[in-house]
């Protein structure tokens, strides 16, 4: 049976674990996808990934390439181009660039691979995967944003972190846009079935929801330059294995919603099933007032920014 094929569009820090863990995992063969002149440096990464897999013993093919016709029938992208937000620059300076960046992209994979599932990281998230969807055509089935994947399990991360407990039978949801309006439903959250907020005190719980909302401006400040990438890189693989191997895992991501909590034509972070038929099902759930207010303070965010893309 062929291998399935996975391509990284972008070959920086989140490309290359992207591409290490997709091939650990066997996800299929794998392709780095960048610009021209950063050709040399996907070539070297995939070079060096090729030459760690006799200590690790998986099989998978990885190639780098700058090359749109090398990426003809690929199953699975996962879209992480555009450039990291520099000091003095903002927000509009970023989506201007990035979405340039993500016309050019999804013209080209809608040529290349018009069955293709779509994952995209890109920043700024929402408004970047609904120009995807867009500009492709693609059906809202094979278009998803990794945004809560990720705000979910930095929110597990820190109850783990908070309890001592271990992090696998944590259980959380972030919804929303993937920013600082995102909305932790802490109501939701338990560990091992325990109801988190009989472990940990409202006061502290609060200061936990406040730290996931900005948990990736704290790397970035801790770096100095540049952003998180190992954890990004995890969850995308997570989406694109139930993809994959039709695990119709449930995982919060930005899926087009047509209805659903109340959203109508927008990408939001939501519960998704993700399984062979790509996004199969949003899971709807009642809010509490409360959680209805912040979504729509999201949701205003999102639509915010998504007026700025001019699709």
């Amino acid at each position: 049976m062929a291998r399935k094929k996975i391509t990284m569009i972008g070959g920086g820090q989140i490309g290359g674990n992207l591409a290490l863990l997709a091939a650990q995992k066997e996800l299929g063969d794998v392709i780095i996808f960048d610009i021209p002149r950063a050709e040399g440096m996907v070539k070297g990464k995939a070079l060096d990934l090729m030459q760690l897999r006799p200590h690790d013993g998986h099989d998978s093919n990885i190639t780098g390439t700058s090359d749109w016709n090398d990426v003809k029938g690929t199953d699975v992208f996962i879209i992480t181009a555009g450039i990291p937000r520099k000091p003095g620059m903002d927000r509009e300076d970023l989506l201007g660039i990035n979405l340039g960046i993500m016309k050019d992209v999804a013209t080209n994979i809608k040529e290349q691979a018009p069955n293709a599932f779509v994952i995209v990281i890109s920043n700024p998230l929402d408004a970047m995967v609904y120009a995807f969807y867009k500009v492709s055509g693609f059906s809202k089935n094979q278009v998803v944003g990794m945004a809560g994947a990720l705000d979910s399990g930095r929110f597990r991360a820190f109850i783990a972190m908070e309890t001592g407990f271990s992090v696998q039978d944590v259980t959380c949801m972030v919804l929303g846009g993937h920013g600082d309006t995102m909305v932790p439903v802490t109501r939701l959250a338990t560990v091992g079935g325990v109801p988190v907020t009989d472990l940990i005190s409202a006061e502290r719980l609060k200061e936990i929801e406040d730290r996931t909302r900005v948990a990736g401006g704290e790397i970035v400040k801790l770096f100095g330059n540049g952003s998180a990438f190992y954890a990004p890189a995890q969850s995308a693989i997570e989406m694109a294995e139930s993809y994959i191997r039709d695990k119709k895992r449930v995982i919060p991501c930005a899926s087009l919603c047509e209805g659903e909590f109340g959203v109508d034509g927008y990408f939001i972070g939501v519960p998704t099933v993700i399984g062979a038929g790509g996004v199969e099902k949003v899971l709807e759930f009642s809010l509490t007032e409360e959680e209805k207010a912040g979504l729509n303070k999201t949701l205003d965010a999102v639509k915010k920014t998504v007026a700025e893309t001019g699709l």
